[in-house]
């Protein structure tokens, strides 16, 4: 089993700046992709930024240029970098992980609890 924790939200005023964090533990031998996900109120979940285990990244176009994703695989943490942020962030982020248990496993797909952010003046 593995657990994903999630940091780092809370309010913001429009054109500031979050870093949300997500540290992943339990039974990993490695970590392909980790992503950030959103859903805002009566909305579905939607992908904002992914980052591969090579470093490769995409991001939405929403968000493109205004937030940066990156990782610590040493950590199995992946972070976001939220600039310039704009009332339409405001939403539930989710951390997500496809983790290998062991050599040669299957990939399994693992999310966190989800952190608030919210953008208002």
């Amino acid at each position: 089993q593995v657990q994903l924790v999630e940091s780092g939200g809370g309010l913001v005023q429009p054109g500031g700046s979050l870093r949300l964090s997500c540290a992943a533990s339990g039974s990993i031998f490695s970590i392909n992709a980790m992503g950030w996900y959103r859903q805002a109120p009566g909305k579905q979940r939607e992908l904002v930024a992914v980052i591969t285990s090579g470093g490769s990244t995409n991001y939405a176009p929403s968000v493109k240029g205004r937030f940066t994703i990156s990782r610590d695989n040493a950590k199995n943490t992946v972070y976001l970098q939220m600039n310039s942020l704009k009332p339409e962030d405001t939403a539930v982020y989710y951390c997500n992980a496809l983790v290998l248990h062991r050599a040669g496993s299957f990939e399994y797909d693992y999310w966190g609890q989800g952190t608030q952010v919210t953008v208002s003046s």
